[in-house]
């Protein structure tokens, strides 16, 4: 693979992979432009031109994007005025806070969705709109397997919520206010106030969440516009980013800059240094893994913990930050400014879809307000949000947000107390007599990809009500499940390989000792492999969940958390051949 961008000559409306459909001389294409004229449309408006696809995953199920109906009208007018032809390609939507088990089990689904409408379809170039967190990487692996030009328009953040003069960031304080509930310290009237305040306008997570930690790397990864990843969903600013995406991927197509000339080695490490200094999501690792995965790039769990020692977390957004949201973010001057203060970090010639290099896109952007973005001398923490832990419990790696969670537990060692389902442990978890103290560690099995299935957000286990009551906030969990990028505490995720696959997790009973280290990144049960051994003897293999459908297609085929849960047949680095026209 290239590492620096080579342009290439420019396209004439002969080589438009469209013209395969309309412009030929031939009965197909006269059936393709007579149904498309069927639509009130006139030859010129279709015929020579780029035809871009918008890949919209707009639905009334999913608030985070019910702006995105109107953004797709904005990124037509920027294609027509720039000479192409747009179509509007409905794709399913994931809607991160409705849709069960989790929306992680359908990522797949959309990213081939969004593949065979870009194939099947007579589309040159695509703009994708999406940000409710699995959309954002289900559209990019989708766009990258097909390798058209391809900018990723994200949904944007919601605004900055207050109840009673407190500002409120979605999932991090929906976390909180719910202990105070059920500690008895405000009532049902109240808590109901903050559900009704916590989400007041179309847009994803305001917190540096999931959603807009993969907009932030998407970003960096040069598959969306500078400035792109903060600007709130209801700000007219967003309106006017959607149609410069529309003028954009005009001139993309004509200039043949595909989506693999940009997800190149030195994009996936700008990205993976991205997560760390914004202090994003546990999530991202496995996403980006998979994305690179689509685009032919080597990305191992230990790359994040090189990168992560050598970069300092300077946005100062919650969860891992104290105060600020992401409109405080776009406002002290969005990632474009956090990236000029890390710029000896970041590879800056890396090519962004705007035909730039990072560095020509950072050099001229400023720091507003350096509490929110602060300054490498006065970093939130010196070093990245995140660490991948190893050891005897998760051979394959785990997955520690070191940034959000109590120092104290950086070394830990403790009992375990197992629950075998999410279903066991919200049984088991407030009761008063469960055998369980401030020291011990909760430990939540067959929660992974196969045992949720889709590796369910039930990492951040609730703390133990009779160990609330007594002031406990934090405590060491460990499980083979996801937690939601607003999460927070000392969350031992992705566990590798997961308990239902006969992983060690499953042999981990309540009682053993388990020992936790961040610093040497280790992550151990104080058994020997003999004992161990002697375990798995018990074991036996689940029953398969799903007899037939989808279910069964991802009990199949679904990679550990390790290769980023993508299918094992979706792998590969060249895009299947167009179909033929008949």
């Amino acid at each position: 693979m290239n590492m620096t961008y080579i342009k290439k000559q420019r396209k004439t409306p002969e080589t438009l992979r469209s013209h395969r459909w309309f412009g030929a001389q031939d009965l197909r294409a006269f059936g393709h432009r007579s149904r498309t004229m069927q639509m009130e449309l006139d030859r010129e408006d279709f015929v020579g031109k780029p035809v871009i696809g918008i890949v919209n995953t707009w639905s009334e199920i999913n608030p985070c994007h019910t702006h995105l109906r109107a953004r797709a009208e904005n990124v037509k007018r920027g294609v027509w005025q720039a000479g192409g032809f747009p179509v509007e390609l409905p794709a399913i939507t994931l809607a991160e806070t409705i849709q069960k088990p989790t929306t992680m089990m359908y990522r797949n689904l959309l990213a081939m969705e969004t593949e065979e409408l870009l194939r099947s379809y007579p589309i040159d170039g695509v703009v994708l709109l999406g940000g409710c967190d699995k959309t954002t990487p289900a559209l990019v692996m989708g766009a990258t397997s097909m390798n058209l030009p391809s900018i990723f328009l994200p949904a944007g953040p919601m605004l900055t919520a207050r109840w009673r003069g407190q500002t409120l960031g979605s999932g991090s304080d929906q976390w909180k206010f719910w202990d105070e509930r059920r500690m008895g310290n405000i009532t049902e009237e109240e808590h109901q106030e903050v559900e009704a305040s916590i989400a007041r306008s179309p847009g994803t997570c305001m917190t540096m969440g999931t959603a807009s930690t993969m907009a932030t790397i998407c970003e960096a990864l040069g598959v969306s516009l500078p400035g792109a990843s903060s600007i709130p969903a209801p700000d007219s600013g967003h309106g006017r980013m959607a149609a410069q995406c529309g003028k954009r991927i005009v001139e993309m197509v004509w200039e043949d800059m595909k989506i693999r000339d940009i997800l190149t080695p030195k994009a996936f490490q700008n990205a993976a240094t991205t997560l760390m200094a914004n202090g994003g999501s546990t999530n991202a690792v496995i996403h980006l893994v998979a994305m690179a995965g689509r685009a032919g790039v080597e990305l191992s769990l230990d790359d994040f913990n090189e990168v992560s020692a050598r970069t300092p977390v300077l946005a100062n957004i919650r969860p891992v930050g104290n105060t600020y949201l992401m409109e405080d973010f776009h406002y002290a001057g969005g990632l474009p400014a956090l990236l000029r203060e890390i710029e000896s970090l970041l590879y800056l010639d890396a090519i962004n879809c705007n035909g730039k290099t990072m560095g020509e896109n950072i050099s001229n952007a400023k720091i507003w307000n350096d509490d929110v973005i602060r300054r490498r001398e006065n970093p939130v923490k010196s070093d990245g949000g995140l660490v991948v832990l190893r050891g005897n419990l998760a051979p394959d790696g785990a997955v520690l947000k070191t940034g959000a969670m109590d120092q104290k537990f950086l070394e830990h060692t403790g009992r375990a107390v197992v629950f075998d389902s999410y279903d066991h442990m919200v049984e088991q978890i407030d009761r008063d007599d469960l055998d369980v103290d401030e020291n011990s560690i909760l430990v939540l099995r067959n929660a992974g990809p196969l045992g949720g299935p889709g590796m369910p957000e039930w990492g951040m286990m609730p703390i133990p009500r009779k160990l609330l009551t007594q002031g406990v906030r934090d405590m060491v969990r460990i499980s083979d499940a996801r937690m939601s990028g607003t999460s927070y505490g000392t969350c031992v995720l992705h566990v590798s390989p997961e308990s239902w696959v006969g992983g060690p997790l499953a042999l981990i009973q309540t009682g053993d000792t388990i020992s936790l280290n961040a610093n040497t990144k280790t992550l151990d049960v104080l058994l020997s492999d003999e004992q161990l051994a002697e375990r798995r003897k018990n074991w036996k293999t689940p029953p398969d969940k799903f007899p037939r459908g989808y279910g069964k297609l991802v009990m199949t085929h679904i990679q550990q958390a390790d290769k980023g849960c993508d299918f094992d047949f979706l792998m590969g680095t060249e895009p299947i051949a167009d179909p033929e026209i008949h």
